[in-house]
C-alpha cells in the first residue's frame, strides 16, 4: 500500500472518531490562517506584535515587573475592543482595579464586567464559564499572581503548600485552552 492511500485510510478513521475536521491540511483551513486581533492600544507594539495586535482566540501573558504597566497594557487592549463592539470582561484576582483609571483609558466601565473572586478556583471558574459562552471578546485575569488556591487560602500562616498554585494553573489551562479557541476569546 502506497503512502497516499495510507494516509487517506487514517484521515477518514480519525473522521469517523472524532468528526470533520479533526486533521486538515494547514493550508486548506482558512480560518487558521488569519488571526484575528485587538489593537493593544500602542501603534508600535501592534507592529512589533507581526499580526497587527493580540490575537484572538489564544491565551496572552503580559509578563513584568511589579508596576510596569502589564495592567494599563490590558486595560488598554479592553478599551479598543470595546471599540469594536466587543465585549469584555475584568477578573480582578487583585482586587485593585481602579475605575477612574480604566476610564481615562478609554474603557466603556459600564459595559466592563467585572468579577472580584474569593479563590483562584473561583477566578478560573468563571473564566472557564464565560470563555464556554462565546460572548466575551476579551477576557482578563489580573493577575496570575493573585489567583491563590482555596487550600492555602484555609490553612494557617505557615504552612507548607508546595506547587499548589502551580497545579491549579497547570489543570486550568488544559480545561481552558481548547474552548478559548473554538469561541474565539482572547484571554489575557
Amino acid at each position: 500500500m502506497d503512502k497516499s492511500k495510507a494516509l487517506s485510510a487514517a484521515l477518514s478513521q480519525i473522521e469517523r472518531q472524532f468528526g470533520k475536521g479533526s486533521v486538515m491540511k494547514l493550508g486548506k483551513n482558512d480560518r487558521s490562517m488569519d488571526v484575528e486581533t485587538v489593537s493593544s492600544g500602542s501603534l508600535g507594539l501592534d507592529i512589533a506584535l507581526g499580526v497587527g495586535g493580540l490575537p484572538k482566540g489564544r491565551i496572552v501573558e503580559i509578563y513584568g515587573p511589579e508596576s510596569s504597566g502589564k495592567t494599563t497594557l490590558a486595560l488598554h487592549t479592553v478599551a479598543e475592543g470595546q471599540k469594536k463592539g466587543g465585549i469584555c470582561a475584568f477578573i480582578d484576582a487583585e482586587h485593585a482595579l481602579d475605575p477612574v483609571y480604566a476610564r481615562k483609558l478609554g474603557v466603556n466601565i459600564d459595559e466592563l464586567l467585572i468579577s472580584q473572586p474569593d479563590t483562584g478556583e473561583q477566578a478560573l471558574e468563571i473564566a472557564d464559564t464565560l470563555v464556554r459562552s462565546g460572548a466575551v471578546d476579551v477576557l482578563v485575569i489580573d493577575s496570575v499572581a493573585a489567583l491563590v488556591p482555596k487550600a492555602e487560602l484555609e490553612g494557617e500562616m505557615g504552612d507548607a503548600l508546595p506547587g499548589l498554585q502551580a497545579r491549579l494553573m497547570s489543570q486550568a489551562l488544559r480545561k481552558l485552552t481548547a474552548s478559548i479557541n473554538k469561541s474565539n476569546t482572547m484571554v489575557i
